[in-house]
């Protein structure tokens, strides 16, 4: 587990949802019926990320809020398409992504670019992870998509080990 004390610390940036959206993801997760083994997100783990960082040094992370200071537009995110992708991960993803949310994907990796931090060579695929291990998951059918409403991103510290936990350490709020 990398404790705040810890020489690093394991980092990513994501659409950090308010309470209502947060309400509104797991009422989604809860329309699966889920197969034995299967691990759904508890709900205060419930996100969108943006970019996956890693571990960077403890000293570092209080000059992250200079350095990923990347503009925060207002969009809407629509999420209405449910999925259980290879390897067992059940997500809620947008069927149109915003240009909002390419664009803030992007100008944030450029300034993890411009830090010296590694920037992911995959394409983004933004989603919401509602469980893993969750290959034979069934949907209870149509439900409406969650409407969540963008006005900024965070970075998050993630806490490995029994009891994983993620916990905001600043939110960059839209203009």
């Amino acid at each position: 587990m990398n404790a705040p004390g810890a020489r690093s610390q394991r980092l990513f940036l994501a659409l950090w949802p308010g309470a209502r959206v947060r309400a509104a993801l797991a009422r989604r997760r809860d329309r699966f019926s889920w197969p034995p083994g299967a691990a759904p997100v508890p709900d205060e783990r419930l996100h969108l990320t943006l970019h996956f960082i890693g571990e960077v040094a403890a000293a570092r992370v209080p000059a992250l809020a200079d350095a990923l200071r990347a503009p925060a537009p207002r969009f809407e995110l629509v999420l209405d398409n449910v999925a259980v992708w290879r390897g067992g991960l059940a997500v809620l993803r947008p069927s149109m992504l915003p240009d909002e949310l390419l664009a803030l994907h992007a100008a944030l990796g450029a300034a993890l670019h411009a830090a010296g931090l590694p920037v992911e060579t995959r394409p983004f695929r933004p989603h919401v992870t509602l469980a893993r291990r969750a290959a034979g998951a069934a949907h209870a059918g149509a439900a409406p998509p969650v409407h969540w409403p963008v006005a900024g991103y965070a970075l998050v510290r993630s806490h490995l080990g029994m009891q994983p936990a993620y916990e905001p350490l600043w939110h960059r709020r839209a203009d």
